[in-house]
């Protein structure tokens, strides 16, 4: 297994939607133990399969902090059963270097998908947790979406990716999510999470 390159914004294969797996062989099982090893390498909580330029339907997922064990979570061929709620995300993406800004997210998702060995299971992430966010923002990338597609400021996202030197955000690409917007009316904009949802984890939050 191997630490591969991450590719950059800018770059089509993140715009891509991604194939099913059809089989679970040992090339995907490679490429599961190569996004582990990329998104451990990188202090990452997730990584898709296009970051890494594979437009296929895998992500790998990791929300452990801190001094708990490692739990890394396997997801192929992932489907989204249920969301609700909503919940302000302050997120970066390792194929963002350094760039966070606030998205909007639904609170609770519940996804079916299967493991590196082809069994099927179910998991749930409440409550707007590290785990919910994380699987939405991972999930996204095998649908060509970005985080910063979901941004609650155009502005405020343009100005981080600016000083980023990343082009900006594509007008274009952004998500209209009324029944989310309606939610986080309430919510101010940058809660001052410091656990993001995929990308770095900010160095307090460092294992």
């Amino acid at each position: 297994m191997s630490i591969k390159k991450i590719v950059k914004y800018g770059d089509a294969v993140l715009r891509r939607p991604s194939k099913e797996v059809s089989k679970i062989s040992k090339k995907i099982q490679t490429l599961v133990h190569d996004l582990l090893d990329t998104m451990y390498a990188k202090n990452g909580v997730g990584l898709a399969a296009p970051q890494i330029g594979e437009n296929l339907r895998v992500f790998v997922i990791d929300v452990s902090t801190g001094n708990q064990p490692l739990h890394p979570i396997v997801f192929i061929n992932p489907k989204i059963i249920k969301k609700s709620g909503a919940c302000s995300s302050y997120e970066g993406c390792l194929s963002f270097p350094d760039a966070y800004t606030d998205v909007k997210r639904y609170a609770n998702v519940m996804v079916k998908a299967l493991d590196i060995h082809g069994k099927p299971f179910t998991i749930e992430g409440k409550d707007g947790s590290l785990l919910a966010r994380a699987i939405q923002h991972e999930f996204d990338h095998l649908d060509g979406i970005l985080f910063i597609d979901h941004c609650r400021s155009t502005f405020e996202a343009n100005r981080i990716l600016t000083e980023k030197g990343l082009e900006p955000v594509e007008e274009d690409k952004l998500l209209s999510e009324p029944e989310i917007e309606k939610e986080l009316e309430s919510i101010p904009s940058n809660p001052g999470e410091t656990i993001l949802a995929n990308g770095e984890k900010k160095p307090e939050d460092e294992a």
